[in-house]
């Protein structure tokens, strides 16, 4: 009896785990010209094509959709949609830029116990408004407070980037006699971070091939706008075992690129406004069935002489790889580049990689042991976030 009660749990373990598997598998999925479907499945689960059912047009131009059915042993046990892209060129930037990122509503990245007057609200929510008048920077903030003479104040705040949500706090009156909510807030983000790619017909522009996380919160920042300045490198400080270097810039507040519009997993992308930047010819991107081990080219910007290449080494592709920014294991290989950077240092994210003549990826993290070694993501999981 007891064995078969563990035999029939296993079995129950079992199909959830497939159960879950193919549940992971998206409804709709975004294929290259060429590009086969990519996802880590269990043995047994395929992908049957049934037929092309129309075509539509994207900014991309002409793309074909078609029905594919999900099977496990023979089985159909579910139907995604997948849209083919036509094949598709850009231009590979590689030159560093400026990043003012800005969030929507005022971001909670700390909460005074001692002070505050609720429980409600955490670290991470975003304040939206205070007693119906939006909240879009801290002096806003600091001036509805001040003129509450303590009395009670409903704050609207967003949770999780979708989830709205209403506490009431009572500032306190300080030392100094002022008003107080007893949170620690920021508004945005500043940075520089490498331009990857740019689309002519589109005027869009991709970059870091990351996001940008608040550094108190470690969460993805939600982000309403922002801006794509200039910048000029001002210092480079090498990379060394456990500590990553970094390209130092300063933004040219003046000196306006662009625009700025989603911060996602898969980095930055907005609309190029000054073309100025563009010193490349289009390339086509490349499919992942493409890329191959070994010799490949970096595309980076290390002073006022704009971008330039260095070799690079892919060692290894993780095909299925379609949850992280981890797509491909690489290796600076160019004495030049070691030389002055120590390798991969912070501030080259979105170095877009060039194998032969084509788009595969960008680079997007360094490992903190060995400077010289690092990873890219796919270059077509970053185009397909451009167009979502």
């Amino acid at each position: 009896m007891k064995k078969g009660l563990i035999i029939l749990i296993f079995f129950l373990f079992f199909i959830l785990f497939y159960v879950c598997n193919i549940d992971n598998i998206p409804s709709s999925i975004i294929l290259l010209k060429d590009e086969n479907i990519n996802y880590n499945t269990l043995y047994g689960i395929k992908f049957n094509e049934v037929d092309y059912i129309n075509t539509s047009t994207s900014f991309l131009g002409e793309a074909r959709q078609k029905k594919v059915n999900v099977s496990v042993c023979g089985v159909n046990v579910k139907q995604i949609n997948v849209t083919i892209l036509p094949e598709v060129e850009v231009i590979p930037i590689g030159k560093l830029a400026g990043l003012k990122l800005y969030t929507s509503g005022i971001l909670v990245v700390g909460i005074n116990e001692n002070i505050t007057n609720t429980n409600e609200i955490r670290e991470g929510d975003a304040i939206i408004s205070i007693n119906n008048k939006k909240v879009d920077s801290i002096d806003n903030l600091k001036s509805i407070v001040e003129e509450s003479n303590g009395e009670e104040l409903l704050v609207k705040y967003v949770r999780n980037n979708d989830e709205i949500l209403v506490s009431t706090i009572s500032p306190v009156k300080t030392e100094d006699n002022s008003y107080k909510l007893g949170l620690w807030v920021k508004e945005g983000a500043t940075g520089v971070g490498t331009i990857s790619f740019y689309n002519p017909e589109t005027k869009k522009f991709a970059a870091l091939g990351h996001g940008v996380y608040d550094k108190d919160t470690e969460e993805l920042l939600n982000i309403e706008d922002g801006e794509l300045l200039k910048s000029k490198v001002i210092s480079i400080s090498k990379g060394e075992y456990g500590t990553p270097g970094e390209i130092k810039g300063s933004l040219l507040e003046d000196e306006y690129l662009g625009s700025i519009d989603k911060n996602t997993d898969f980095g930055i992308y907005g609309s190029l406004k000054d073309s100025s930047i563009i010193n490349q010819n289009k390339v086509k991107v490349a499919s992942r069935s493409e890329i191959k081990l070994g010799k490949a080219y970096i595309l980076c910007t290390l002073d006022d002489t704009g971008p330039k290449e260095y070799e690079i080494e892919i060692e290894s592709i993780d095909l299925e790889n379609n949850i992280n920014n981890r797509s491909m294991k690489i290796r600076i290989k160019d004495n030049k580049l070691i030389d002055k950077t120590g390798g991969i240092v912070c501030g080259m994210s979105g170095c877009p990689i060039l194998q032969n003549g084509k788009l595969i990826g960008v680079v997007t993290n360094v490992l903190v042991n060995d400077s010289e070694v690092g990873y890219g993501v796919f270059a077509d999981l970053m185009l397909k976030e451009m167009i979502k």
